[in-house]
């Protein structure tokens, strides 16, 4: 995980380029990965967490219809989160994880350990979707760190 955040503060600061995040399950933990490396602060410029659906709809623009028919973990979701990160923040890249990390919260539809990201750049927006499985909170969320930041340094183009 190191490697890949300081993979995206190098390729971010050679290209001018600026980020943010918006996280609902894993609570600030990609900015913090990208803020653990040094020279990080000329890339990020702020991160999102987005754990309730109305922190959602307030910071990041996320249309609360939206919300009604697809739920927060979604392909919909996600998307409205990066792409209302990146239009909030003025960024060039914005990242984004809405998901179920457990114990509890999951059901047959949507169950612990899925997990939707988008990532909003010059190139339009991707979706990913990750079915971890239930491998416990704490390495599903930091799984999708994992998965956040192969994202961005794919945005990145190099």
């Amino acid at each position: 995980m190191a490697a890949l955040a300081r993979a995206v503060v190098a390729r971010y600061a050679q290209a001018g380029w600026t980020l943010a995040t918006a996280e609902s399950c894993t609570g600030g933990l990609v900015a913090g990965a990208i803020t653990d490396v040094a020279g990080s602060s000329a890339v990020l410029d702020r991160g999102f967490v987005t754990y309730s659906n109305q922190a959602k709809i307030d910071l990041v623009a996320v249309d609360p219809a939206a919300l009604a028919a697809h739920g927060a973990v979604s392909e919909t979701v996600a998307r409205q989160m990066a792409e209302g990160a990146r239009r909030r923040a003025g960024v060039t890249v914005a990242v984004s994880i809405t998901g179920i990390a457990g114990p509890g919260g999951g059901s047959a539809a949507k169950p612990v350990g899925l997990v939707h990201f988008a990532c909003a750049g010059p190139a339009g927006t991707v979706h990913r979707e990750e079915l971890f499985g239930d491998l416990g909170r704490a390495a599903i969320r930091q799984a999708s760190v994992v998965v956040a930041l192969e994202l961005l340094v794919a945005a990145s183009g190099t």
